[in-house]
Order: C-alpha cells, then structure tokens, then sequence
C-alpha cells in the first residue's frame, strides 16, 4: 500500500470513529509507530487531522488539498466508477466543461469514442491527454496556474469560461455536504466553477464519497444547483437517503475493486479527484 493510500485508509478510519490512538492506528494499518506519526503529520499539514494526546482526530473542514500526485494514486477503482456514470450522461455532439481533478482525468479516455466534443477545461493534464484526440474541438482556459493542482484558476480563468454556452458542466469537488454543498479552500477556484455552472444547461458534481461530511472556507454552490450528483457506494445510505429528500439526482457508482491491482489504472503521471 503506498502512503497516499494508507492516509485514505486512516481517514475512513477515522469517520468512523472520530478519534484513534496511535497504538490503534499502527494494528490497523499493520506499520510502524514512527509511520503512523509520519502520516499524521502529513494529513495534519494539509488540515484534515489534529494530534491529541497519544493519538489523532478527525478534523472537517479542509484548510488545503492534497497534491495533484498523492490525488491520482488514492482511491483508483471509486474514482474510474464515478467517470463511467458521467460518461454515460454525455452523447455526441455535445459541448462539456472538465473541470480539474483527478476523478475527471479518468472521464477522458471514455469520451475517446464520442462524437463531435467541444471540451472546455482548465485542467492542464486533462488537455493534455485530449490534445491527440481527432474529433475534439478543445479548449484549455487561461488564468493563475495552480501547480499542485495542475490547474488554471482565478478570474481570468472564469471570464473565459463565461464566454461559452456548455450543455453539461461537470464539477469537482474537495469537500461537500447536506447543508453547505460543494465547498474548496481555495477561493480562486469558486470563481471558475461557478462560472461554467452558469454557462451551463446541466451542472453534475462528481464526488467521493469520502469527501462528504467535510467542508472548505468558501462555498462553490449548494446541492440543489446540481442536477445530478455522482458518488460511490462508500456513502451512507442516510446520508444518500437525505441528499435525495433535497430532490437531486444522487447516482451512487459501484467500483470494481482490485481494478488497481488488475493494471487499469492511468499511472502516477496520469488522473484518477
């Protein structure tokens, strides 16, 4: 298991919980003391955990996201689920926004058979990965380059994307929930999401459901702006249960799991959110 993965593993953990000694963390995740406390270190960096007394808690608002490298190798078989469920919501002809992430980044080799794609992004590696593809018409959006995230934002980024009439937006997400919807803790990115939801005929959020339950200092939208919301089969079904009783359209994914080990990924230079 590589680390990104066994710090995916500790945080489900830790939702279920809330609180775990280390002693408790070093059986579960059958590593080391000084392992353990090198992890805790990292998730604390990026303000998902908090140290206590001889062990760590879950912290729900995320202060910062994870490298677009340690995204791509967590959680391959949910992300490459979800991007088969948006796939099929996209036909031929149609003009799409991508928005950055690593979930998308596995929605583009689906589109590779689809006909007469206008595609929008500001993901840098998802243009990249169209920009061989013969029968897009692609559009990589300028702005601030976010290099951890291999993204453009910002307001340029934004203006550009207000100048286009998209039939379906869709929009990443590094935290969500019932009462808050989609939130980032990057205010740089709200901007450009919320300019391609408007732009927008259909916006769909594709989001783990390991991200639900936490949430980020700026708001992007509430749920009900999204007509359909993908997620896959690790939320609760009280929690899908609630998101339906607000009337959107929640499509839960099923993963084939062990698709990693079966040599399907898209590497650790390529997208998996």
């Amino acid at each position: 298991m590589i680390p990104a993965q066994r710090r995916e593993l500790l945080l489900r953990e830790l939702r279920g919980t809330g609180v775990l000694s280390v002693r408790e963390l070093c059986d579960i995740l059958g590593v080391s003391h000084m392992t353990v406390r090198r992890d805790i270190m990292t998730l604390e960096g990026e303000g998902r955990v908090r140290s206590v007394p001889g062990g760590v808690e879950l912290v729900s608002q995320v202060r910062a996201e994870p490298s677009y490298r340690d995204k791509s190798r967590a959680d391959v078989a949910e992300k490459r689920a979800m991007a088969h469920a948006a796939a099929a919501l996209v036909g031929d002809g149609q003009t799409l926004y991508l928005d950055a992430g690593t979930t998308l980044g596995h929605l583009v080799p689906l589109l590779w058979n689809t006909l007469g794609l206008t595609v929008i992004t500001n993901d840098i590696t998802t243009a990249a990965s169209l920009s061989d593809h013969p029968d897009v018409t692609l559009f990589l959006i300028g702005g601030r380059i976010d290099r951890e995230n291999r993204s453009s934002v910002g307001d340029i980024a934004a203006a550009t994307v207000a100048e286009f009439n998209i039939d379906t937006a869709f929009i990443s997400t590094s935290s969500w929930d019932l009462n808050r919807g989609s939130t980032t803790p990057s205010r740089e990115k709200v901007a450009v999401k919320r300019a391609a939801m408007a732009a927008a005929s259909t916006s769909v959020l594709v989001a783990g459901a390991d991200k639900y339950g936490a949430f980020g200092t700026f708001k992007v939208a509430a749920l009900t702006r999204f007509s359909t919301v993908i997620t896959d089969d690790r939320l609760p079904e009280s929690s899908a249960r609630a998101v339906r009783d607000l009337g959107v359209s929640l499509e839960v994914a099923v993963p084939r799991r062990g698709a990693e080990e079966a040599g399907e990924g898209l590497g650790d230079e390529e997208p998996s959110a």
